[in-house]
């Protein structure tokens, strides 16, 4: 499919079987390159993993979920290189138009499913998200996006990045779509939320963020104070931020390492600058540092769980709005180091995440969170329906 939005790979179109009637009946949507689908390559945004991929005959279960509940698929949607990038540019393919700010990046590596939706060229897309990859477009783009419990949505027959933190999320505009979809995907709750869930807001988090931001996010705040009841302050130490960065960034190093090395020297893959450049600092990475990191990972989530029971962390999906499409290299580098301070918590913790789009700056988007316990994804997806609604109340 092709796309003035660059949203989608350019494979010729296939008619994918779906169900003639069911709860997605009606809606369209994309999958990431990454998704296999009967009928399709699967490229993972490198031209020669395309090249050997051959057409895939069997379609990703997380995939065929969608199709059985009557949903569209128009086609299969761009990736940052090997889903290892934030920023949505890719090297060989070039970058996905964000929907909601024409000038700038629409983050990634989820950047042709943002872009999809964003666009209006489809109603969801699936994405993936290992450190952000949908929660950070969900933002730059002004969607809502779900990083699920890891290991709540199926990623058989899905290109691998890094094991332990990999998951497959979605993208919606509209809060009615992100709910039915929801519903599809996850299916019932094995931890709900409580019928009136307490919501509780973290001063330190958002002490990260710029002036301009805090600004920018307060009708959000205000405007979930207002539908869930007083926000609490959440009371307590938080672990350090700094520790859980490197923490995820040794344990996502040498996870990627292990899945795509072997291909990466075996093929002499090329790959962009800062996709290499990053998978040659995976490679590095010691045993004696992915172990630290991983008993930190326990001692961090432990922590968290203590803190927060069974509430909702209200919290910034990312520091600031999307960098400018003219961005400077280091100037994307250093917002991807900033923004995984915050992006980690999920991550390290397995809870599921979502990005909701309350609030714009500088006539761009920018989302604000909602965290909640392990297995809470549904009832976490089904209170933003409830805030997104309560604004148009």
């Amino acid at each position: 499919m092709t796309d003035s939005a660059f949203a989608f790979m350019p494979y010729p179109h296939v008619d994918v079987p779906r169900a003639v009637s069911g709860p997605l009946a009606g809606y369209t949507f994309a999958a990431k390159d990454l998704f296999d689908v009967a009928g399709y390559p699967t490229g993972g945004g490198n031209p020669h993993v395309l090249a050997m991929s051959g057409v895939k005959t069997l379609t990703a279960p997380t995939i065929q979920r969608l199709l059985d509940a009557g949903a569209e698929l128009v086609g299969k949607a761009h990736t940052n290189e090997m889903a290892f990038s934030m920023s949505g540019k890719n090297a060989h393919y070039g970058t996905p138009r964000n929907g909601a700010a024409h000038d700038r990046i629409p983050g990634g590596s989820s950047s042709g499913s943002a872009s999809a939706v964003s666009n209006h060229l489809c109603d969801f897309a699936m994405g993936s998200d290992t450190g952000g990859s949908v929660r950070t477009p969900a933002s730059y783009c002004g969607l809502f996006g779900l990083r699920p419990s890891h290991g709540r949505v199926s990623l058989a027959n899905t290109q691998a990045l890094c094991e332990s933190m990999d998951t497959a999320g979605y993208f919606a505009r509209e809060a009615k779509v992100f709910g039915l979809v929801g519903e599809c995907l996850l299916g019932e709750d094995p931890a709900p939320l409580p019928e009136v869930p307490q919501l509780v807001i973290s001063d330190a988090l958002f002490g990260l963020l710029p002036a301009a931001s805090l600004d920018a996010l307060a009708p959000a705040i205000a405007q979930i104070n207002a539908c869930c009841g007083p926000l609490e302050k959440l009371e307590g130490e938080l672990p350090s931020l700094t520790d859980a960065y490197w923490a995820f960034r040794y344990i996502q190093g040498r996870e990627a390492w292990q899945a795509q090395g072997e291909l990466i020297e075996r093929e002499g893959l090329a790959l962009g600058p800062d996709v290499a450049a990053r998978f040659a600092w995976s490679k590095a990475v010691t045993d004696e540092q992915y172990n630290d990191a991983c008993a930190l990972r326990e001692r961090f989530a432990a922590h968290w769980k203590a803190l927060l029971g069974d509430r909702v962390l209200v919290m910034p999906t990312v520091p600031d709005i999307a960098p400018l499409l003219s961005a400077k290299d280091e100037e994307i580098e250093e917002t991807r180091r900033i923004s995984h301070h915050l992006l980690a918590i999920s991550v390290l913790c397995r809870t599921p995440q979502l990005s909701m789009p309350l609030t714009m700056k500088d006539g761009a988007p920018l989302g604000i969170s909602l965290m909640g316990p392990v297995g809470s994804d549904l009832s976490l997806v089904k209170l933003a329906v409830k805030i997104a609604g309560f604004s148009a109340a």
